[in-house]
């Protein structure tokens, strides 16, 4: 299944040569490194080279996350990730949760994410952001602000 984004540009799910170019990018972004794994990844490709990322990544609790959204710097501001987010949801119908830096959240709702608190997060997502409230005490760092966010599952 390919997707087209408003430039004439495809997503496609990742392929195993992707892999080194699918970690460049998200540590690029400064995003979480873990979990990488090339099968989960959609990714928009110009010219032979990829230009944004997305994945949707199970944990052991059963949730599962929208995670490792990028898109180059050069590519910014065009759309791309917002059409990395429509296909990823468009495969995925069920819940998700994913966990962003507060000013990204305005992004996430566009897509009916909303804002969790601690009670409603999965085990995962309660363990992850207890994690980075306490180096953004220890940084005393208020712009490492976390969000959690869920989107419910859609009608089957």
């Amino acid at each position: 299944m390919q997707y087209t984004t408003r430039a004439p540009l495809s997503i496609r799910p990742a392929i195993a040569a992707d892999q080194r170019a699918i970690t460049a990018i998200v540590r690029a972004a400064r995003i979480n490194p873990f979990g990488l794994d090339w099968q989960r990844f959609l990714v928009v490709e110009e010219s032979g080279g990829l230009i944004a990322v997305g994945q949707v990544k199970p944990h052991r609790d059963g949730s599962r996350e929208l995670a490792s959204i990028a898109v180059v710097p050069e590519w910014q501001g065009q759309g791309l990730g917002a059409a990395v987010v429509r296909a990823l949801l468009a495969r995925e119908p069920g819940t998700l949760h994913l966990m962003c830096a507060s000013p990204t959240v305005p992004f996430y709702q566009r897509f009916g994410f909303y804002q969790i608190g601690q009670p409603a997060m999965p085990r995962y997502f309660r363990r992850m952001a207890s994690i980075a409230a306490a180096l953004s005490r220890i940084a005393r760092n208020r712009q490492m602000s976390l969000a959690v966010m869920r989107r419910d599952a859609g009608p089957a």
